[in-house]
């Protein structure tokens, strides 16, 4: 059997590790932002989910632990935004917000699909802030995520980006509607929408050709 690359191992791990602390936490109508953004004190539901990470994922939590050394520097790191803050988020690709009812995988159908809003990172805190907050108010659609600092080799440049996701490409009226409500947060500069059909076909812009299903 070929031998685990513990940095591979120590990403898997915390992936897995965000996904749970942001689940028990919602499980309490909490948000991880919220906490953070208030100064409010998570210790106590941080260790508990955790705890449980450790004894249903030990090998996990001792990836995790070799990078991190101790729980308390997770902690801190969260405290200080990571998970929160594009620009400070430097152990995930992505930062992702459902809207309130919409399930987790509901971003995978086909039948889904998103608008792009490219930005500089010197603004992509302030945008993605405007967005979750409206998406989290089901303002928007049933998903939003953001390109982090992290370096993704799927990158093709610098600017960091934001998906506002919609159940239906199909549905133009209610692509449109999340549409009027990007132009209300600021958002008035052309964007474009791109199917999950032309994403999971690994379809692309490059020139000459292009991917978004609408424009406006």
């Amino acid at each position: 059997m070929a031998e685990v690359d513990p940095e591979a191992l120590a990403d898997v791990a915390y992936g897995i590790f965000e996904h749970l602390l942001n689940q028990g936490l919602r499980a309490q109508d909490k948000y991880l932002y919220a906490l953070v953004e208030a100064g409010v004190d998570f210790r106590v539901d941080f260790t508990t989910i955790f705890e449980k990470f450790r004894v249903d994922y030990p090998q996990l939590a001792e990836a995790l632990l070799l990078r991190f050394t101790n729980p308390a520097t997770i902690f801190t790191m969260l405290c200080n935004g990571e998970g929160v803050i594009p620009t400070k988020t430097t152990q995930m690709y992505w930062i992702v917000l459902d809207a309130p009812g919409s399930a987790p995988e509901a971003i995978e159908d086909e039948n889904a699909g998103k608008w792009l809003i490219f930005q500089e990172p010197d603004k992509v805190d302030m945008t993605w802030k405007k967005v979750r907050d409206a998406t989290v108010a089901g303002e928007l659609g049933i998903s939003a995520k953001v390109s982090t600092v992290k370096p993704n080799p799927d990158s093709r440049d610098n600017r960091k980006v934001i998906y506002v996701y919609t159940k239906d490409w199909a549905d133009e009226t209610d692509v449109m509607r999340v549409r009027e409500k990007l132009r209300e947060l600021g958002f008035v500069d052309r964007i474009g929408y791109k199917r999950n059909l032309e994403t999971f076909a690994g379809e692309y812009a490059k020139k000459g050709k292009r991917v978004t299903y609408y424009t406006a």
